[in-house]
């Protein structure tokens, strides 16, 4: 998805078997929103289902929920490459959920996450500065890396797990999308997802089948 949702000035994408690569040349200012959010997703967002998801899943259905991402980073611009989560109390497939995750892989300029810094974690073996808060639509919990990662396979859950203690997710609530991808603020391109896999294994969920091949 190109998600240009606060954008002022052009924005592609181009889409390739595995991934995206960005155009743009952005100029939005660092303390205020973003300009954009392209991403690659699994799941339901905005009533847009992938082919086969069998999201949103309950997360006490869920027995695991891996992904691997590999981001290729340009040396200009003000971004963060996120990768985001998504959760409500409701099996939603439209609109806002009520919570977000954001994994920060990196971030270069002045940009911060949504709230304020409420402490640090280890997932998934990895130190994260922990912040909270709410963007007018949704709360929000966010892990930003201690340092740049280009590439990780990883447990969904593993984030899902800690939030529950930082947020008013509980087992009961679903899983409703899993997305990667980037926010600009200035420039933009050659931001790229390379690579990009989820798998998400349980009981239930909204499964339908793929479309068919052409």
């Amino acid at each position: 998805m190109n998600n240009v949702w606060g954008a002022d000035t052009p924005q592609c994408i181009n889409v390739t078997d595995d991934g995206f690569s960005v155009t743009a040349d952005h100029n939005k200012p660092q303390n205020g929103a973003p300009a954009s959010y392209p991403a690659i997703y699994v799941g339901c967002h905005y009533t847009n289902c992938s082919d086969g998801t069998n999201l949103p899943m309950q997360v006490n259905k869920i027995h695991s929920a891996t992904s691997s991402i590999t981001y290729a980073y340009p040396s200009s611009g003000a971004y963060d490459a996120a990768y985001d989560i998504w959760l409500d109390p409701s099996p939603k497939k439209d609109g806002v959920n009520q919570q977000e995750l954001m994994i920060w892989f990196n971030h270069q300029g002045s940009v911060q996450p949504v709230g304020t810094k409420t402490g640090t974690v280890t997932v998934g073996g990895r130190s994260w500065d922990v912040w909270t808060g709410n963007n007018g639509s949704n709360d929000v919990v966010s892990y930003v890396a201690s340092s740049p990662i280009q590439s990780w396979k990883f447990s969904v859950l593993d984030f899902i797990n800690d939030a529950k203690k930082r947020s008013k997710v509980t087992d009961e609530w679903y899983l409703t999308s899993i997305q990667a991808g980037f926010e600009p603020w200035t420039g933009g391109n050659g931001l790229s997802v390379t690579s990009f896999s989820a798998s998400i294994n349980g009981v239930g969920g909204s499964a339908k089948p793929a479309a068919p091949k052409s």
